[in-house]
């Protein structure tokens, strides 16, 4: 008898087939056990009958507990209310393991603490299921957006000795003899030399923001897409992330709509994201939130609350640029026209999601990367191998980063950040 997985039931009809995985849920009416079916692929409805299979089998069903691991033999039958559109009519039930104890996430409400606890388990619900598999669909469709453009991925180290945005929110480890290392806040430096090497580059992997933060966009330790690109100037950089993030969501609606809809995500606001993106600069954001009664001045950053009034009047994600240099890192280029302001943008996703990319044009001029340095009191040495750049070959060129768990959040339409990682690091939490 063939293994085969939920995914593929409907290619089965009428065929009698295995199937591997986990009661997730289960119910008896004397003469038949309902089970609940999932193999990590899908969830099905397994029926068996007293009538129709040996009094073993009905048994041995009947002993059954969520989340007890078996081997199901079954044909396979349409039913059209089924999300598969299918159910397996059993003719065999063979327990792998039967847990001795009640499942402890059980059917009430459990508090969020109580369930990121016990994350290693409730990843075997429906609901994160279907968030991981919009996430798995969102990091396909950026390796293929690249693999497309020819761009090549670099992986860039974790452990560096670079501080690559603030000071202030940096994990400090000692490095054998070397002395101080952190955990990296990006991976941009290392891309920008790759970029100069191979033209067009990107990264995709961890990294770590000391930040004592328990806002809902938040974590710790998260995942970040970089870009970098050689010869790109300001608006090449926009054009390339408005292109990636509608090529992002046009990718999870083709492949991974049903997830979204099982999620009660309402899909019709994802369709409207499509190039162009509006764009706003920050002076003009300024003067918006200030007719808002906003109390906030030129110069200051905007905050999670400033980011979901600005991005309100618009229905997809929206660019503010031209931020004031204080306000931005050392590595960005100030705008030629207007030396207190920088050639960059953060995008802001629509329906309150806040910033999902920030990117800018990089400073070329080695002795202006100096100047910036020295004003945000880096230590220049440390930066010798990032300034070699502007010494040989140095040329104009331009990078951005993109929040994954944001995205995902955005995309599905989360409550918090939290449920868009597998095992979410926050302040509070490094367990499971």
């Amino acid at each position: 008898m063939k293994w085969v997985y939920v995914e593929e039931l409907k290619n089965h009809i009428n065929e009698e087939v295995e199937l591997r995985g986990w009661v997730w849920n289960l119910r008896s009416s004397g003469k038949i056990h309902f089970l609940q079916f999932r193999d990590g692929t899908g969830f099905v409805q397994v029926i068996v009958e007293r009538s129709t299979v040996p009094e073993r089998v009905f048994d041995e069903a009947g002993r059954l507990r969520i989340e007890s691991s078996v081997i199901v033999r079954g044909l396979v039958k349409e039913d059209k209310r089924s999300p598969y559109g299918v159910e397996v009519l059993a003719t065999d039930v063979a327990p792998v393991q039967i847990p001795k104890e009640p499942y402890p996430i059980s059917k009430k409400d459990h508090g969020i603490d109580f369930l990121m606890s016990y994350r290693h388990l409730w990843l075997r619900s429906r609901r994160q299921f279907h968030i991981l598999r919009v996430r798995d669909a969102i990091i396909w469709a950026i390796r293929k957006f690249y693999k497309d453009r020819n761009f090549v991925l670099i992986d860039t180290p974790i452990f560096t000795g670079s501080i690559g945005e603030t000071a202030g929110n940096l994990f400090e480890l000692d490095y054998f003899d070397y002395g101080k290392v952190y955990l990296t806040q990006t991976g941009q430096l290392y891309l920008e030399a790759a970029c100069l090497a191979f033209g067009k580059v990107y990264n995709l992997g961890p990294t770590f923001r000391a930040e004592k933060s328990k806002t809902r966009r938040h974590l710790i330790e998260f995942w970040m897409h970089e870009a970098e690109v050689a010869y790109y100037e300001h608006e090449d950089n926009l054009k390339l992330q408005e292109e990636l993030v509608s090529h992002i969501v046009k990718y999870v609606l083709e492949n991974a709509s049903d997830h979204l809809v099982a999620l009660g995500r309402d899909i019709s606001k994802l369709e409207k994201v499509t190039v162009p993106f509006e764009r706003i600069s920050y002076d003009e954001a300024i003067k918006f939130l200030q007719s808002k009664g906003v109390n906030i001045q030129w110069g200051d950053d905007f905050g999670g609350d400033e980011e979901t009034l600005i991005a309100s009047q618009f229905e997809k994600p929206v660019f503010v640029t031209h931020y004031p240099r204080k306000a931005k890192a050392f590595y960005m280029q100030p705008d030629p026209s207007r030396p207190e302001v920088v050639l960059c943008a953060d995008l802001l996703a629509p329906e309150g999601y806040g910033e999902i990319i920030g990117g800018s044009q990089r400073i070329h001029d080695y002795d202006l990367l100096v100047e910036r340095l020295k004003e945000f009191n880096l230590p220049v040495d440390k930066y010798q191998w990032y300034l070699d750049l502007r010494r040989w070959g140095s040329v104009p060129h331009s990078g951005f980063g993109l929040g994954i768990e944001r995205t995902v959040a955005w995309i599905c339409g989360l409550e918090h950040i939290r449920e868009a990682i597998p095992f979410a690091r926050t302040l509070y939490r490094v367990y499971p």
